[in-house]
């Protein structure tokens, strides 16, 4: 199991033989690519929830300036002193043009209980206001710009808590966002607060509005991308990654019942966690975290764990998924397969080909499916190198 010290980045096993596998075929296939330059940015209250679109480019990276004045140094008599100041630019500068792609397949099981959103412009801010921007006080970090929603849910028991999330938690998050002023939060508490009681209140929404039964219930793994900050919130064993150079780093561990922390927790309100065909509460549930599932409360909370991560011009793309891909890859194999599929399109790309972003999600989608994958399987995808990045790799 990934312990928490792997969010600081984990060593990367190479998988040279991975894309030369041949590929099982799937079945009821939904395969979705696009770019934010296809979609006006909404407010608060847009309610995509998932889209599909034409591919587009991100635009080019932002690489920070160098201004060197030539002073004379004090006391000397024409020596040169040079004084370099770096004029910084956010990383994603006003985050238009990413590109994404996904796909969700009800692969070997008889019914599809997944369900994803991709939320381009969720919100529209500045860099400075969303916070956590890397050039504060800069041109670039006062310009309005796009904040994008990714979010993978994976329901057990019926589709319907993980549909819910997937058409109302987008909108709970800006709504909760704007709510979070008083007080003047520090950014990263600001964001902690919005989207625990995100999270909460469409539990609690789920219930309220007889959404679904009380058997049912949801993993929830959101991705919130800002111009200079990848803001993770997971519920459950769904699960994000991001590919940044050579490294493939882990955003979110799976909340397991068997995990030390959520053992301890569980059986501190006298819960139980049963080996039936693996960890699970009280036989039952093989998490620990969720949306829904009421019957099994106090026990299973719908209480994210949230990650931040500063975008860096290193980064290569964003992976979500649901665990019908972690249960037969794992993150560095995924992100293995992700950056040598991405360079390798990225050099080759012409106009009528779909994003790169778009051909990762349909590769490890086969591949999981023909590695005897027993779920359903959902993958998102961003894209997050830029247009002169890719130009200047060729």
């Amino acid at each position: 199991m990934e312990n928490r010290e792997a969010l600081e980045g984990e060593d990367v096993h190479r998988v040279d033989s991975v894309l030369d596998l041949d590929l099982a075929s799937t079945s009821s296939t939904m395969s979705v690519f696009g770019s934010t330059e296809d979609f006006p940015s909404t407010t608060s209250s847009g309610d995509v929830s998932a889209t599909s679109s034409s591919s587009g480019e991100i635009p080019a990276a932002v690489v920070a300036e160098a201004i060197v004045p030539r002073l004379l140094r004090p006391g000397s008599s024409g020596d040169l002193a040079v004084t370099v100041t770096a004029r910084q630019k956010c990383v994603g500068r006003n985050n238009k043009g990413i590109t994404w792609g996904f796909t969700s397949v009800i692969g070997r099981r008889r019914e599809m209980e997944d369900a994803i959103a991709v939320v381009p412009g969720f919100m529209s801010r500045t860099c400075d206001h969303v916070g956590g921007c890397t050039a504060p006080g800069s041109r670039t970090s006062g310009e309005i710009s796009p904040v994008h929603l990714f979010g993978v849910y994976d329901g057990h028991g019926g589709s319907q808590v993980a549909k819910f999330c997937a058409e109302r938690m987008h909108a709970v998050v800006a709504e909760e966002w704007d709510r979070e002023t008083v007080g003047g939060f520090e950014w990263r508490r600001r964001w902690e607060t919005a989207l625990s009681s995100s999270f909460e209140r469409v539990d609690n929404e789920v219930l309220t509005e007889a959404a679904a039964p009380e058997m049912v219930g949801s993993t929830a793994v959101v991705v919130v991308l800002s111009g200079c900050q990848i803001i993770t919130s997971n519920c459950g064993d769904s699960r994000a990654v991001l590919c940044r150079g050579t490294e493939t780093i882990p955003l979110t561990v799976d909340q397991k019942p068997d995990r030390e922390d959520e053992l301890v927790r569980i059986e501190r309100e006298g819960g139980r966690v049963i080996n039936w065909n693996g960890a699970r509460v009280f036989g039952v549930l093989a998490m620990s975290r969720a949306i829904g599932d009421q019957y099994l409360r106090p026990y299973i909370i719908p209480i994210p764990e949230i990650t931040f991560a500063t975008r860096s011009d290193e980064d290569e793309c964003l992976i979500l998924a649901s665990d019908g891909l972690w249960d037969v890859m794992t993150n560095d194999e995924a992100g293995e397969v992700a950056r040598r599929l991405l360079r390798r399109r990225r050099r080759s790309m012409v106009d009528d080909e779909i994003p790169a972003a778009q051909a990762v999600a349909d590769y490890l989608t086969e591949l999981a499916f023909g590695r005897n994958s027993s779920d359903n399987i959902s993958i998102i995808v961003v894209d997050l190198k830029s247009k002169r990045k890719r130009q200047q790799r060729q």
